[in-house]
């Protein structure tokens, strides 16, 4: 049986301080709460959907901004969303989507990466270089960015204009596509490719291993992709992607914010939400054994016009 979970985000913190769970509370509600997004859950597991809700909305509960949250966990068969369709600027978490271009390029004519295109492609993903990000994205050209989109299934993303790969759109609904075509078989990509991509993704520096890595269990093998970048308009855009799996686990996580005052408090608001979800994935996991992402997080900073 799947169980199914959406309360109101400004509405939990009152109800789960009097013990209970319900949907709506005896007290005057302003319009704009009325109609906030909702964190929604599903789970094949007895009282995880409520407690995820419950645990995720307390995580964000007075936060400024914008967050978008996406989980799937294959093991519990549970599934849990915020503002799933919401475009964000990519940063570099959008550096995944351009390995994975260029392995769904090649699989198509039946060859192998070159010596030049793997030292590119181990460069962008373990420590986020830009320049070798650059070289690919200008190698594959837009339009087979777009092919390999449209072969996935990411219908929502949008290849950045004018060079700027970090201001390609990317969603939650698409990156947890992403996730999905890397850690399970399929005909986009190759065995090889998506154990590929993992293997780099596993490799990232500790310096960017931060975002959706904190308080995962050490029994569960991390791969991850971060970014960030500033503009003008809507401050800092703080992202994390990250899969999960070992210990009778298979999950994956992504977490988009904008309207961050500063890096710290984007870095910050993705670890909140990525602690409560390996708590209440993994509830008997000692606080020991989970990771603590390092105090000093780095990432690439990606080109933005100007102005």
């Amino acid at each position: 049986m799947t169980h199914h979970i959406s309360l109101r985000a400004r509405v939990l913190p009152v109800v789960a301080a009097a013990g209970i769970l319900v949907p709506v509370v005896a007290v005057a509600t302003p319009a704009s709460a009325a109609t906030a997004p909702q964190v929604s859950c599903t789970s094949g597991k007895a009282g995880l959907a409520a407690k995820l809700q419950k645990d995720i909305t307390l995580a964000l509960a007075g936060r400024t901004g914008t967050v978008a949250v996406g989980l799937r966990d294959r093991t519990t068969n549970t599934t849990c969303t915020l503002r799933a369709t919401g475009s964000y600027d990519s940063a570099s978490i959008v550096k995944v989507t351009v390995l994975a271009t260029l392995l769904w390029d090649a699989k198509k004519t039946n060859r192998y990466l070159t010596s030049r295109e793997t030292t590119l492609a181990t460069a962008m993903i373990t420590k986020s270089d830009n320049a070798a990000t650059t070289s690919l994205w200008n190698q594959l050209g837009v339009t087979k960015v777009k092919g390999f989109l449209s072969a996935a299934g990411m219908t929502r993303t949008v290849p950045g204009a004018g060079g700027y790969w970090g201001l390609t759109q990317i969603n939650v609904t698409d990156e947890q596509r992403l996730l999905s075509l890397i850690t399970a078989r399929n005909s986009v990509l190759s065995d090889n490719s998506r154990a590929y991509i993992l293997k780099l993704m596993g490799n990232v520096i500790t310096s960017q291993r931060w975002g959706t890595t904190s308080g995962a269990p050490s029994s569960v093998s991390v791969h991850v992709k971060n970014g960030w970048l500033q503009r003008a308009t809507r401050g800092w855009r703080v992202h994390s992607i990250g899969t999960f799996k070992g210990g009778g686990h298979d999950y994956s996580i992504s977490v988009l914010t904008d309207g961050n005052s500063t890096m710290s408090y984007g870095v910050n608001t993705i670890q909140a939400v990525a602690r409560v979800i390996h708590r209440d994935l993994t509830p008997t996991v000692s606080a020991a054994s989970r990771y603590t992402p390092t105090t000093r997080p780095a990432e690439a900073y990606v080109a933005v016009p100007q102005g």
